[in-house]
């Protein structure tokens, strides 16, 4: 018996995995193919030369602290160090849109797979905070994995070459530690996720909250605390079982996806649970993908089975890769077991193997900050101001939340973390406000209308709901107000920053 064929009897036990290959593939295809359409409409006004945070200051600024270009490659891996500009920002992001969809439609084979990859790590490392999410060095750690998964030529459906059941299980091991991750963030972090009351918050506070949520928000207390046992039950319990045989495996993997499917239906969170699907399908075989795939696909994957051959190369590389992973696991796992837990991080330059947690604290009041402009050369008490509206997060109340997922509208997230801290912590704020001063294009392609379609406004204001006792919580606007702009506490609780010609963002400094 060869190696691959102890391989095959100690880890597959007679299973075979020719079909969740293919389901493994499609789906990754999808998930790259939002993220690089979500990267073609919105690198640009977020990050091109005219941006809110221009990835060439933030390379220069990485070259100016190592003082060598080459070691800036090499602290923080980019294509994008050997030239940048606006529009090859948006072709690099087409191009990679553009063989996303080769993959979809049922071509992959190793090379096309890394060079996904390295094009979408390139993104994310001059990202800054708009890729700051852990769902990218998911995608990363996802994508590189599946690197491994299909032949290095061989790009058809069910090629000669056998699934490699080690990767099959080093997709099962990425799932379990996004689970259990999630899991442990949460009973140690805030308390109410203890007490089971996290969810009476969650859907209300929750960055984009979709159609649902506003049904879910409403749901008596004894569901959500319902809900949110089986929510520990799902993300600390069912995962072990995707390492067991395989009726416990397809019950693991039917609870887990199930679970994903009912977080894209109650919240907006980008392409993450359609990412965090990929790995569950591993718990699956064909046995079961068979019952659920058309027949015509099932008969191609038992005629590749049967014209398969061992190959000694591919399962090397697979021996070598469950290593590397291995080692690469050391931090992860001793981040899990720690009390000091941190979540979303990477404890490598590459983001090949990485720790994961989501939602550790759950805010109780939702705060907005809602950006408004007037055309009045004098603000008085008259002044008619027309508000900003993004495109996905909660603004005029008469507009229903909008089901936007998997798509990201990144400015819209960024602006409901800003909204929970002071205007220092997020000083793209300021930009943000210069831009719509200026009737920036690209700034104003990130939302959902433009009050001032003709003219710029004359002021900007921006406002935060405080449920708070005192000014001095507050303390953010106020700094807000030092450095730009006039600030006015109403009795209403709305604590207002007005931005005028005659400041710092001035339509004469343009």
């Amino acid at each position: 018996m060869n190696d691959e064929g102890i391989l095959q009897k100690v880890f597959a036990l007679g299973n075979s995995y020719w079909l969740t290959r293919f389901v493994i593939l499609r789906l990754l295809g999808f998930v790259y193919a939002v993220a690089f359409l979500v990267a073609a409409q919105q690198l640009v006004p977020l990050i091109g030369e005219r941006g809110l945070t221009p990835a060439t200051h933030f390379l220069n600024a990485i070259q100016t602290q190592l003082g060598l270009r080459m070691d800036g490659v090499m602290q923080v891996p980019t294509l994008f160090w050997f030239g940048i500009s606006d529009s090859g920002l948006s072709i690099f992001a087409w191009v990679g849109f553009g063989l996303s969809l080769v993959v979809l439609g049922g071509y992959a084979n190793a090379i096309l797979l890394a060079v996904l990859w390295a094009m979408y790590m390139s993104i994310v490392h001059i990202g800054q905070i708009w890729y700051g999410y852990g769902w990218e060095i998911q995608l990363l750690e996802t994508g590189f994995l599946s690197i491994f998964l299909c032949p290095l030529l061989d790009g058809r459906p069910f090629p000669k070459c056998r699934p490699p059941i080690l990767v099959i299980w080093l997709f099962r091991w990425l799932g379990f530690r996004i689970m259990v991750g999630a899991g442990l963030i949460k009973l140690r972090g805030d308390p109410c996720w203890r007490d089971l009351t996290c969810l009476y918050y969650h859907y209300e506070t929750q960055p984009i909250p979709s159609p649902i949520s506003r049904y879910l928000h409403f749901a008596p207390h004894w569901f959500h605390k319902s809900e949110t046992a089986w929510n520990h039950f799902i993300e600390l319990v069912a995962p072990w079982f995707s390492f067991g045989p395989r009726r416990a495996r397809h019950v693991a993997g039917v609870l887990l996806v199930t679970f994903q499917i009912f977080l894209i239906i109650s919240g907006n969170l980008s392409f993450l649970n359609y990412l965090t699907i990929i790995p569950f399908l591993a718990c699956f075989d064909d046995t079961f993908l068979r019952r659920l795939l058309p027949g015509s696909l099932v008969k191609r994957a038992e005629q590749a089975a049967q014209e398969s051959q061992p190959s000694r190369i591919n399962n090397t590389i697979a021996i070598a890769l469950s290593i590397l992973v291995a080692y690469l696991s050391i931090a992860p796992v001793l981040n899990l077991v720690s009390g000091r837990q941190i979540m979303n991080t990477s404890f490598n330059r590459f983001d090949l193997v990485n720790t994961y947690g989501a939602f550790g604290a759950v805010g109780r009041e939702r705060d907005e900050i809602i950006f408004e402009g007037t055309d009045d050369t004098i603000v008085t008490g008259d002044t008619r101001w027309k508000e900003y509206e993004f495109k996905a997060k909660p603004g005029d109340p008469n507009r229903r939340p909008p089901f936007v997922a998997p798509y990201q509208p990144r400015i819209d997230w960024q602006i409901w973390f800003a909204a929970m801290a002071s205007p220092a912590e997020y000083p793209w704020t300021l930009h943000f406000v210069w831009k719509l001063l200026h009737n920036d294009r690209g700034t104003l392609s990130l939302l959902a209308n433009n009050p001032f379609p003709d003219t710029p406004p004359h002021y900007i204001r921006a406002h935060r709901r405080c449920r708070v006792s005192s000014p001095s919580q507050c303390d953010g606007l106020a700094r807000l107000k030092d450095r730009s702009g006039t600030c006015r506490i109403k009795n209403d609780a709305v604590y207002e920053v007005c931005f005028s010609g005659q400041r710092k963002f001035s339509r004469a400094n343009r």
